[in-house]
């Protein structure tokens, strides 16, 4: 049996020999005949890659063979584009490193998806709250890695002795003070005559050095850059410098990490160094996504940028929006956001006083009219209230909410105006005892609540026994509104409303 089973191995050993299967020997012997006639393995035709090779030798072993490298990895070609997008004064990268830079020193906000705001805008709208940050805006993103930056050029001793300056009216200011203290760099803040005194209040909290000059924020800009030759400070520009756009698009990271099948984000515009760093990040990591940019219509520096193909002076007049009102855009943030925003709008005052009072009723946020200024386009009616956009998954940045509480008391009545539930009117009444009375009585009758009223006998030119009247409303909406006007019209009163008042009176 034994004799039997060594003569089946030798025959089937001399048998693979024949068919030129390679075993321990007979490679041997191939590979030195082939040494010795000088012949070497061509380069161009390496061996397949394999992880693992397993020969049989002469007596049945299996023996194993080391692995052999695998093939380089092909290089792929950049494009002309890509080499422009490299060549930006600030790149995916420095939003990258700037990323790992601030991580510990700013607040990772939230991006939840708003319920009700979903259900009116037909839309998936994701919030994401950079009003939550310790000062109550994005600013502590580009503030913190700017003064990291100055820290690594020119080293600690140096900056903590030298400090940065920097002219701001509210958001930047607050944001440098701050993260100043945190990192032992003294820090100047110039601010404008019209600067909130809340803001200016905290400033000095933080250790910061205030200086009132100007009459704008372009005067107080002017006289801090007489200062940075003087007291050899590093200025930091609050929407132009490259760090402070690389810090502003960490947060377009981490909305994509936090909804990853993003479809569009709506980004204010104010300087464009928001949207240009969002518009970075976001597009390099998914480029299908659409990325909108909104400006007010009373500051619409951006568009007036896009026009001429550089950054020009806009008129600008007072808005809502007021932390968006920057005469001219950065030109380094201007470069990087018209390379990768798709589309840029405009928003009325009436659109961002609503937009602010939708977020206080639905989502108990207290926002700035900046900050609003992207669901302001989203609401309907407005620019990006649009078809396509329908079912989409949105994010909105909300990126401030440090407004003063007399300005929103005014912004919550616009809003309330803009969405019919304030309304006024002019009644022309009798001016006999109960006139005024039957008026008031027929209001509350069909559920109307008087705010305010007042009449007029002087100023007029109709019959002396009839007194004008002018009463501010409190509504239900559109369909209320259209009742209240009906039952004076059938009771004689000929309302005038709200805009009506304007075109019809002298």
């Amino acid at each position: 049996m034994i004799r039997h089973l060594l003569a089946s191995s030798a025959r089937s050993t001399s048998r693979l020999k024949g068919n030129g299967v390679k075993t321990a020997s007979n490679l041997a012997v191939q590979t030195g005949a082939r040494a010795a006639a000088g012949f070497q393995y061509p380069l161009s035709t390496p061996r397949p890659f394999s992880a693992r090779v397993v020969i049989k030798t002469d007596d049945g072993h299996e023996e194993e063979l080391p692995p052999s490298s695998p093939p380089p990895p092909r290089r792929k070609s950049k494009s002309e584009r890509d080499r422009l997008l490299e060549s930006l004064p600030v790149t995916f990268a420095d939003i990258s490193r700037a990323n790992v830079a601030i991580r510990d020193g700013v607040i990772r906000t939230t991006c939840k998806k708003s319920y009700f705001l979903s259900e009116l805008l037909g839309a998936n709208i994701f919030l994401k709250t950079e009003f939550q940050q310790f000062t109550g805006s994005f600013k502590e993103r580009g503030a913190r890695n700017a003064i990291l930056t100055l820290l690594r050029e020119q080293g600690e001793e140096s900056l903590k002795q030298t400090g940065v300056i920097a002219a701001s009216a509210g958001n930047h200011a607050l944001a440098l003070a701050y993260h100043g203290k945190d990192l032992g760099v003294p820090v100047t803040v110039v601010m404008p005559t019209v600067a909130p005194l809340a803001k200016v209040d905290k400033c000095r909290k933080f250790g910061a050095k205030v200086i009132i000059k100007g009459a704008h924020i372009g005067e107080a800009k002017e006289y801090a850059e007489e200062l940075i030759a003087s007291e050899n400070q590093s200025y930091v520009n609050g929407y132009d410098d490259p760090p402070i756009v690389a810090g502003a698009g960490t947060i377009g990271i981490e909305i994509i990490e936090d909804v990853p099948d993003l479809d569009a984000v709506v980004v204010p515009i104010g300087g464009a160094g928001l949207i240009a760093g969002i518009a970075c990040a976001v597009k390099t990591l998914k480029p299908n996504a659409a990325v909108y940019g909104v400006e007010p219509e009373f500051a619409a520096s951006y568009t007036e940028a896009l026009k001429a193909g550089k950054p020009v002076p806009a008129h600008v007049t007072p808005t809502l929006a007021d932390g968006l009102a920057v005469p001219v855009v950065g030109p380094h943030a201007f470069e990087v956001a018209r390379h990768y925003v798709d589309e840029c709008v405009t928003c009325t005052e009436k659109e961002v006083s609503l937009a602010i009072l939708r977020l206080i009723e639905n989502e108990k946020m207290v926002v700035e009219g900046g900050g609003a200024s992207g669901l302001a386009a989203l609401l309907p009616g407005a620019q990006l209230d649009r078809p396509e956009l329908k079912g989409k998954n949105i994010v909105v940045p909300l990126c401030g909410g440090n407004i003063d509480t007399t300005v929103l008391g005014r912004v919550l009545e616009r809003g309330l105006a803009a969405d019919n539930r304030m309304k006024s009117l002019v009644a022309m009444v009798s001016d006999r005892p109960g006139g005024i009375a039957k008026l008031a009585t027929l209001l509350a009758d069909h559920g109307a609540s008087i705010k305010d009223m007042y009449h007029e006998r002087a100023f007029l030119h109709s019959n002396i026994d009839h007194v004008r009247v002018k009463c501010v409303l409190e509504l239900q909406g559109k369909d209320h509104a259209r009742e209240i006007k009906h039952a004076l019209e059938e009771k004689g009163y000929n309302p005038v409303w709200d805009d009506e008042e304007k075109k019809t009176m002298i």
